[in-house]
């Protein structure tokens, strides 16, 4: 749900240029020149308003009813509540680097995304007491979606990737020898992804990896540091950090991930319900008509 907030904010922005372009676009105020021809705001405007002009006014319209609403409640949104909910976000999106670069590719600042987080916040408070997800529909879902909740075989490694047999055999003699593990594989991995984090990898499962790699991987104990292994990668030097047996899906450890999932499904298909409702409510003039 806050994903969607993200596609709404870049609406917004398209909306407001075009809004203040609006209050002067009367007066053939020129925004550019080629050659000394005006481009004037006139033009600019009917650009804006004919590419996304009356999209973007509908989602200014929907955030002004929601907060014309949250204020009528009287909904507050508290620190904690909005810094568990950008926690997640960040989470999801594979860590601060992967969450920044959304920032990025959106256009967005982190203020504007704390915004849209608040909204989203106080568009489920206004929600809750409109959905409702009963203990029957988690468990047909559990059961419905079972095997999605099991554990598979995984286990987490270390590697260091090189291209030769000789280096290999050298790396590993270094290995013995006491030298450091990560700091071999920055310095000699070709995997540069791996290698630039001491050759780790994190946890996979079967499937994942080429069969030689996999292979070896999964036989070997804990701690074990394996010798060379050959692919069509080159050769590599694993070492098996942890493993987790398979486990089959027990249903009282999900009952609030379904629970949340059910919830967001059902709020985002009553939020279209209410915003049609609220919009009835409220005398509003679209001057993008005129």
């Amino acid at each position: 749900m806050v994903k969607k907030w993200l596609n709404t904010k870049v609406k917004v922005g398209l909306a407001a240029l075009s809004l203040v372009v609006i209050t002067g676009c009367s007066n053939g105020e020129s925004v550019a020149t080629v050659d000394g021809e005006k481009i004037t705001k006139d033009e600019l405007y009917e650009i804006l308003v004919q590419s996304n002009g009356q999209q973007a006014l509908d989602a200014l319209i929907d955030e002004k009813i929601v907060n014309l609403e949250v204020k009528k409640e009287d909904i507050k949104v508290s620190d904690e509540e909005i810094d568990e909910e950008i926690t997640k976000f960040i989470e999801n999106a594979g860590g601060e680097e992967a969450f920044n670069n959304a920032l990025e590719q959106s256009g967005m600042t982190e203020k504007d995304f704390k915004d849209d987080v608040i909204q989203y916040l106080s568009i489920r408070k206004l929600m809750e007491p409109r959905v409702e997800v009963t203990d029957e529909e988690i468990e047909t879902y559990f059961e419905e979606n079972k095997e999605a909740f099991n554990v598979e075989e995984q286990v987490e490694a270390r590697h260091i990737l090189v291209e030769d047999e000789k280096t290999a055999n050298e790396i590993v003699q270094k290995l013995e020898d006491g030298e450091d593990f990560a700091e071999l594989a920055k310095e000699y991995s070709t995997d540069e992804g791996s290698g630039a984090l001491g050759g780790d990898l994190g946890f996979f499962t079967r499937g994942r990896m080429v069969p030689e790699f996999e292979e070896k991987a999964f036989s070997l104990k804990v701690g074990e540091i394996s010798e060379p292994v050959k692919s069509e990668y080159g050769y590599h030097i694993i070492e098996v950090l942890d493993k987790k047996e398979a486990k089959d899906a027990v249903f009282e450890d999900h009952v609030v991930e379904i629970r949340e999932k059910l919830f967001e499904d059902k709020m985002q298909t009553e939020y279209v319900t209410w915003l049609e409702e609220a919009r009835e409510k409220y005398d509003i003039k679209n001057n993008l008509d005129k």
